[in-house]
């Protein structure tokens, strides 16, 4: 018996007219006493499929009890249709029913805790399935980008013995008879690998305990971090740049169709791939906000998100501030030498309130200054000695970022919330499925 070749529904409108197999999913389904219509679905696409009582009575009967997602095998001829949704429509000759699916407990009246409650079936949605193919684009393009560059992947361990990016939002975990946090950044373990390898990068997942409920935070999210000896501040927003400029062109080359099933604004993204991206200090994004937009942000405080909006919108592109408040910034940022308040830091800022999606800073050199500032912060220095001790073995000057990807991808897709950014979203509300 010859053993039948299945074909994505892709494939099968690339090649066009003929006889095709398919297999996947009732996507939808609509019935009469004359046919039965299923759009039927798969990993590539939907196509519409047509079973016909006067031509197979027996066949027709079957469809009949097709129900939402439930799983076919198919075959039949292909040809054009302008009214079908794909632009083509499948006359079904056979059928396999594989599974009869339940009744689906997504309708189409969802709301928002519904979907989330309901994400492992939600997930088949064309919709998270076109999000998660340009989250595939991202993080392949991260990947690429950094490899050309001559960059090596480097790991860190998650579970680590302190905090390195404030102590409020850590997560602590049983660590046998001890106790440890899980990790907030690849950072102080790629401060040590630049002094072996030179120019490193990581995708990992990353943990922040932060007690938010807002549209651009999670307590579980991927972060895309890299670590350069001989780097300073003003080569690293240029590498920001190009990184930020190389992801939207990777997304417009292979993700055109998601694009448009997310009805994305694709000649914004055009300008992006193509546009020069502003850098700007701290103390001019305040004169901009201050004097343009009355918006009286003294300095020394940190831009919440409308103000980052409101810097990127008067740009219209990517825009990257540095020199923020020393007293604000982490306990490795180093204040500048022109003006100790002003540290060697900068934040990429994306237009259309997608705000910050790209964090980073010179590393500082001074031991003494990093003590303090743990211990202003209620933070023993001494957990930190491994860390102090990579300035006393050829330290040299080196930077580093970290790219938040689930911010990106909310930014590429035109995400209202960022938890339709990752398959299973995980906040301070929401631990499941």
């Amino acid at each position: 018996m010859t053993e039948i070749k299945y074909i994505t529904i892709e494939e099968a409108i690339n090649k066009k007219p003929q006889t095709v197999n398919l297999r996947g999913w009732v996507y939808r389904e609509r019935k009469s006493n004359k046919f039965v219509f299923i759009v039927l679905r798969d990993e590539s696409d939907i196509i519409q499929c047509v079973i016909s009582k006067s031509k197979n009575a027996e066949l027709f009967e079957k469809a009949e009890k097709l129900t939402i997602e439930s799983s076919v095998k198919v075959s039949g001829e292909l040809k054009e249709d302008d009214r079908a949704p794909s632009g083509f429509e499948v006359s079904v000759t056979e059928m396999e029913i594989v599974q009869i699916a339940n009744p689906f407990p997504i309708t189409e009246h969802q709301s928002p805790e519904l979907l989330y409650d309901n994400r492992h079936l939600w997930i088949r949605s064309r919709k998270l399935n076109a999000v998660l193919k340009v989250r595939h684009t991202v993080v392949g393009a991260i990947h690429q980008f950094f490899r050309s560059r001559g960059y090596y992947e480097f790991d860190a361990p998650i579970f680590q013995p302190s905090q390195s990016e404030g102590g409020a939002t850590l997560f602590e975990v049983k660590y046998f008879e001890d106790v440890m946090y899980l990790s907030q950044t690849w950072q102080l373990y790629a401060e040590a690998g630049i002094f072996s390898l030179g120019k490193i990068y990581n995708m990992g997942p990353t943990f922040r305990a932060e007690k938010s409920k807002t549209s651009r935070h999670l307590a579980e999210f991927w972060m895309a971090e890299m670590e350069a000896a001989w780097m300073t501040l003003d080569e690293l927003t240029e590498v920001a740049k190009d990184e930020i400029r190389f992801i939207v062109q990777e997304v417009l080359k292979h993700n055109k169709k998601e694009l448009e099933i997310l009805e994305r604004d694709v000649k914004l993204l055009e300008h992006y791939a193509e546009a020069e991206y502003p850098t700007i200090k701290y103390a001019e994004a305040l004169e901009i906000l201050n004097n343009k937009y009355q918006m009286n942000v003294p300095w020394g405080k940190d831009l919440r998100t409308m103000e980052e909006a409101k810097i990127a919108e008067h740009f219209k592109v990517p825009v990257i501030v540095t020199h923020y408040p020393t007293e604000i910034m982490g306990f490795y940022k180093p204040p500048s030498e022109e003006n100790p308040k002003e540290a060697l830091c900068f934040d990429a800022l994306a237009p259309e309130g997608y705000c910050e999606i790209i964090g980073g800073s010179q590393r500082s050199l001074l031991v003494d200054d990093m003590k303090k500032r743990l211990e202003a912060d209620g933070e023993d220095p001494g957990n930190y000695e491994w860390y102090f001790a990579l300035r006393n073995y050829g330290s040299v000057p080196h930077s580093g970022y970290g790219l938040g990807v689930e911010r990106v991808v909310q930014w590429m897709c035109g995400l209202d919330n960022i938890k339709d950014a990752i398959p299973f979203p995980r906040t301070m509300i929401r631990k499941s499925p």
